[in-house]
């Protein structure tokens, strides 16, 4: 995301014009960037939590349709104006937005979180290699390929077919939100495309946690934790990367999300139990390392 309005926020190569702050700047960005990240991860960790109350649909409904709420008080869009062509792109960006967080939850109500954002980062990194049209990048999407294939026979107990499934899918959202992102950035200023794309998210998702879970959402514990995981997984990352991409340069905010998968594996360990064998951090190691080289492949 970038100003005056969100951009991609990760692997993807398509020319993206940032203006940075070197030094003192540059390095504030990068903490920035990572406080995000960590926050995100942790908030998925903390969602997992949630889902024997409220399940895994109904969690991703009050997750989002609180994020839209604060979105909409906080940044009050304008919306009139727009051509057709802006809201559809609007209206794109919020239905890839929907679906990246649905289809990742269901994923992690079945599969170990480090799993499923290793997985799930496949999308952007295949985006990354198709942009980059550059030989090495092949390379690079084995490596990942390995890494992956390394991952569910690293003892991560044979992983669940659909958790895969549902991850690898929550990878395909996730590179049409990249595009869809970038394009809703040049249409609308400020937070405005995110606030409505994010409205047009829960209206995706709260029909389904409604029919899921019912009453369970009015629940006063799932309503607290709800808001919890809102701010920290939407509220938080995405300022601060709007914050980020003022600082850094599209290709240094790119390699830093690589992260995700290794920062995932941390907030699964430390939040969920969830134990890491040597095989499964090489694993993941391999996964970081080739979404980063891809990336800095096709910026060169």
């Amino acid at each position: 995301m970038t100003s005056p309005a969100p951009r991609a926020p990760a692997t993807t190569t398509a020319p993206v014009l940032l203006r940075h702050t070197p030094g003192r700047g540059t390095l504030g960005g990068v903490g920035l960037l990572l406080i995000g990240t960590v926050s995100v991860q942790f908030g998925s960790a903390c969602a997992a939590l949630l889902f024997p109350r409220a399940g895994a649909l109904g969690t991703v409904a009050l997750r989002i349709t609180i994020a839209a709420l604060l979105l909409l008080v906080i940044t009050r869009p304008r919306l009139r104006g727009y051509a057709r062509t802006d809201w559809a792109v609007a209206c794109g960006f919020g239905a890839a937005l929907g679906g990246m967080n649905i289809l990742f939850y269901q994923a992690v109500d079945r599969v170990p979180l480090g799993a499923a954002v290793t997985i799930e980062v496949l999308g952007p990194l295949l985006l990354s290699v198709v942009a980059s049209r550059r030989a090495t990048s092949l390379l690079w999407a084995c490596l990942a390929l390995a890494g992956v294939y390394l991952l569910g026979h690293g003892g991560f107990g044979q992983l669940d077919a659909a958790g895969v499934a549902f991850a690898l899918g929550a990878g395909v959202m996730w590179a049409a939100y990249i595009v869809l992102n970038a394009r809703a950035g040049a249409r609308f200023p400020r937070l405005d495309g995110l606030t409505i794309a994010m409205s047009v998210a829960a209206l995706i998702s709260l029909p389904l946690g409604v029919g899921a879970s019912g009453g369970a959402l009015l629940d006063p514990v799932a309503l607290g934790l709800g808001l919890a995981i809102a701010v920290m997984s939407s509220g938080v990352p995405y300022a601060l990367e709007l914050l980020a991409l003022r600082r850094l340069p599209a290709a240094t905010f790119a390699v830093l999300t690589s992260l995700a998968p290794a920062v995932a594996a941390a907030a699964g360990y430390l939040v969920l139990g969830q134990g890491l064998s040597l095989p499964q951090c090489a694993a993941i190691a391999m996964v970081v390392a080739a979404s980063a080289g891809a990336v800095r492949t096709g910026n060169r």
